[in-house]
């Protein structure tokens, strides 16, 4: 990791950052849409060029068609494991955030000052209250309490629960610790103090399936819940090593567990707070507060609907770091735009997997041109 930050102050000047909590995060069609966030995209694109010296070298890079357009150039999520991408100074720092990583490689490391933190939790709150109500439920996180124990520095699995038990309460843990035991005393308490209730779950996909679902499945239990909603994300690959589909897990987490609303959500440690729901038509939805598009691996251009895609997501909530226009290292496609049958406005999506053994290079040096996995439904 390199420190290489400029900063005087994380305010964002001429941010309309306000008017994007005065809308229903789902109500606004496209001609709306984008002008207020292509215009917030701009202005954060100039702050953390002000601010953050690592991030203006990367762009000044690029010469004059940065990949991603002028407003919001795009760099790709794996800079974040190799550079401090920091826009505001050590002393402002509130919390940081790690990713998952994958297996030898180093995790990204995200800084958030106070005022991106609470941004990310109001806009999370928008968005997920959109979907399930104000109304805070008896919680089940099919997870263990280490993994939210220290509140300063959060794994992506930390930072996940922590922001979603606001929407819940009483809260009860599925696992008893690291070594992923199932907790069968406080899941049968809690199932026995709901029993008939609606409650709220939470969990990462493969976690849900390999330590909760699969469980009851083998020991023949069934937790009496009705109208339960579960939420869940993040683990896909695992399952679709072992062939799991979408469609088999909601209706394993319905037979078992008496889930009948199931919302999994894309998401990252890199964007946290803006997240793309799965509606009841089974789509992703992108928020008011971010947007998505899927680019050619060659040439980098936006692909239209049905073409898939290298994911790029951009959001208007980082500030203390430029992780508003990201190329992930995930392939999906568009679906639409304002036309899906839950009645949401917005870009609709699905994701198809990571990219097969390739990483997003670029920014100081070049990008180059991965492989692209095949799609798969």
């Amino acid at each position: 990791m390199t420190g290489e930050t400029n900063v005087t102050s994380g305010t964002v000047p001429a941010s309309r950052i306000e008017d994007f909590f005065t809308a229903d995060p789902f109500a606004l069609a496209r001609a709306e849409k984008q002008a207020l966030l292509g215009a917030e995209l701009a202005v954060l694109t100039q702050h953390h060029r002000d601010h953050c010296g690592a991030y203006d070298a990367i762009l000044a890079s690029y010469g004059t068609t940065p990949p991603g357009g002028a407003g919001a150039p795009l760099i790709p999520v794996s800079q974040f494991k190799l550079h401090n991408l920091a826009s505001v100074a050590p002393a402002q720092v509130f919390k940081t955030m790690t990713s998952s990583g994958t297996t030898g490689q180093a995790p990204s490391r995200i800084v958030l000052d106070a005022d991106t933190a609470r941004l990310q939790t109001r806009a999370l709150a928008r968005i997920v209250t959109s979907f399930i109500g104000p109304q805070r439920l008896p919680m089940l996180i099919i997870d263990n309490p280490a993994t939210v124990k220290d509140r300063r520095t959060f794994s992506a699995r930390g930072a996940g629960i922590l922001g979603l038990m606001t929407f819940g309460r009483d809260h009860h843990y599925a696992l008893t610790d690291e070594t992923m035991a199932i907790d069968w005393p406080s899941i049968e308490a809690f199932a026995e103090k709901y029993a008939g209730q609606s409650i709220l779950a939470f969990g990462f996909t493969f976690m849900v399936w390999k330590h909760l679902l699969q469980r009851l499945e083998a020991e023949g239990r069934r937790l009496p819940f009705e109208n339960a909603i579960l939420i869940h994300s993040g683990g896909w690959k695992k399952l679709e090593a072992e062939k799991v589909s979408n469609d088999q897990f909601k209706a394993v987490a319905q037979a078992r567990a008496g889930f009948a609303r199931v919302h999994n959500f894309y998401g990252m440690v890199e964007q946290t707070g803006s997240v793309f729901m799965e509606c009841e038509a089974g789509r992703l939805h992108a928020p008011l507060f971010a947007d998505i598009a899927f680019r050619d691996p060659v040439d980098w251009h936006e692909l239209p609907a049905g073409q898939p895609g290298i994911v790029q997501v951009m959001s208007v909530l980082p500030r203390s770091y430029p992780g508003h226009s990201l190329l992930t290292e995930d392939l999906g496609e568009l679906i639409g735009e304002d036309d899906c049958p839950c009645g949401r406005n917005g870009r609709t999506f699905r994701i198809h997997g990571r990219l097969a053994k390739a990483e997003v290079r670029g920014c100081s040096d070049t990008f180059t041109a991965p492989a692209a996995a095949p799609s798969h439904g």
